[in-house]
This record gives structure tokens, sequence and C-alpha cells, in this order.
């Protein structure tokens, strides 16, 4: 399970790793990390956040760069594709993948608190087994399980309504 990082987390240290993680499971899979793709998944490993495909774009056009809405959308295809990122269909966003090159066929959890906007993610078996077994009883054939879930974390919990962490 992939918790949500305490407001000190050390998240250049995070986000180097994910990025070194997705290096290496691209070469595993024989795939090319580009530099555009590259950048897309630095976007969105700025922090825990869900980032709109059109969010991505500005960022990428922020520094006077002109990059196309298509270029955008194909690069977060492959970073999905590769299990890098996931959308996220309740908030039309991307999320980058905590645990890079997991099966959602297995089951994959998301955790999106309502007030900050962090995400945490999380697979579980138990779950994932349970819903493969109902699918059977009727003969779906899965191809993602996917749940998205809206609440409020730990940190916002503690603190007042109306302030972040």
């Amino acid at each position: 399970m992939i918790p949500f990082p305490a407001p000190d987390h050390d998240h250049r240290r995070c986000r180097q790793s994910a990025l070194d993680r997705a290096e290496s499971l691209c070469v595993q899979q024989g795939a090319r990390l580009t530099a555009a793709r590259r950048q897309v998944l630095e976007i969105l490993w700025e922090d825990h956040r869900p980032v709109s495909a059109y969010g991505i774009l500005h960022r990428l056009n922020e520094a006077g760069g002109r990059v196309a809405p298509m270029a955008v959308y194909r690069a977060l295809d492959f970073l999905v594709e590769r299990g890098l990122a996931h959308r996220l269909n309740s908030l039309n966003a991307f999320v980058a993948c905590s645990d890079a090159g997991h099966s959602v066929i297995s089951g994959v959890w998301f955790f999106i608190c309502s007030r900050c906007g962090q995400v945490a993610e999380t697979q579980d078996g138990s779950i994932a087994r349970a819903v493969s077994s109902a699918a059977g009883r009727i003969g779906f054939a899965i191809s993602a399980q996917i749940v998205e879930i809206m609440g409020v974390c730990p940190d916002c919990f503690a603190s007042p309504v109306g302030e972040h962490p």
C-alpha cells in the first residue's frame, strides 16, 4: 500500500526515485522514455495530486514552448500503457503511478482527498479476488479493476476545515 505522503517527506528524493524506476521499467519493456514522455511524467511527479491533460499542456508551454495537445495525449497514453501513470476518470485527470509496473487487472484503488487533492494508491488482493470471483460467476471477463474513492486524507482530517497541511 502506498499511503498519503507525510507533509514533511522528501519529495525530491521520492520524485527522483520514481523517475529512475520509470527509466528502468521502460528499458525492461523495450520501450523508450523519450524526452517528451519524461517531461510529462516529471509534471505528474511534481506532487501527489492529479493533473489534467490541459494542465500538463499549460505547464509545458509556460516556458515558451509550443507543445500540441495531441503530443501530451500520446505521452499520457504511453505512460498509462506502461503502468507509469493512471487516468482518474472521476477527475478527468492523470496521476503518476506510485507502484510502477503493477497490473490494473489485479485491482488498484485510489483514495482521493477532497480537501487537498492528494491521491494514495493501493492494491488489495483479497478485494481483487472477490471481484474476480463474482465476475467469474456471471461469465464476465475483467480487463481492469480501478476504484476511485473520495474522502479526506489523514492530514486534512486532523486539520480544521479550510486549512491544508
